[in-house]
């Protein structure tokens, strides 16, 4: 398990995939001090008032990790983390070579912590023979891990799975972010195809999880929360 000063229930990200903000602020104020993390994508972005719901976050105290994938010409996504910089949130994700990761974390300032993406949770061994790569899935994994820590990343979004691979061949400053995340092994997947348990991600290492349906489809998404608090905090007490 990971030994970073982390407070445990910063560990908890909770994935805020709804299509507006005001329905963002509703789950928010409903979860209430269950979730002290929240991770805010695209679909929030395109939806407007995108920046609007970042500051009105802040304002209570919770963190944000801008999860928007920034994947374009290295001067492009230099500027990108710039302006985003100076925001308040906490993380913000890059996809790329290392010329793009270089760009991105030499303009991520002092407070924002910039993580290289390795590979979706949603590919699987399949995916990456349609994408072309010809390794699997957790040498590729280890690889980009490496490559975003000589660019200058803070840390990686990897599935539960590879984080062991991560610890043993990455240096361990390495931040990990595990998405994919189902709180019981039973739990359907969804569209996710490498997914693990809250056990089993930090048993393997991971600093950070994220989850989203298993909260935000429960009938009572504050318990469910809570619920996942209890499990964390049993595993780091």
């Amino acid at each position: 398990m990971t030994a970073k000063n982390i407070p445990t229930r910063d560990r908890l990200i909770f994935a805020m995939d709804v299509p507006d903000c005001d329905r963002a602020k509703a789950l928010a104020d409903e979860l209430g001090d269950a979730i002290a993390f929240y991770k805010i994508g695209l679909e929030l972005m395109m939806s407007g008032g995108y920046f609007e719901l970042l500051d009105w976050m802040l304002r209570r105290d919770k963190k944000v990790f801008c999860d928007l994938k920034f994947f374009d010409i290295p001067a492009t996504v230099g500027s990108a983390v710039r302006q985003l910089k100076d925001r308040g949130a906490s993380f913000v994700t890059v996809h790329g070579n290392q010329s793009i990761m270089e760009a991105a974390a030499a303009n991520k300032g002092d407070s924002l912590k910039v993580l290289g993406v390795t590979v979706l949770t949603s590919l699987d061994r399949g995916d990456l023979d349609d994408l072309g790569f010809d390794c699997d899935v957790s040498a590729l994994v280890v690889s980009r891990a490496k490559r975003a820590l000589e660019a200058g990343c803070d840390g990686v979004i990897s599935s539960g799975l590879e984080v062991p691979k991560l610890r043993e061949f990455v240096d361990e400053k390495l931040l990990v972010v595990a998405p994919g995340i189902r709180p019981v092994d039973n739990k359907p997947a969804g569209d996710q195809k490498r997914v693990v348990t809250v056990t089993t991600a930090f048993s393997n290492g991971a600093d950070y999880i994220v989850v989203g349906r298993p909260i935000r489809d429960a009938d009572y998404p504050h318990e469910a929360a809570e619920s996942i608090q209890a499990s964390i905090e049993e595993q780091f007490s």
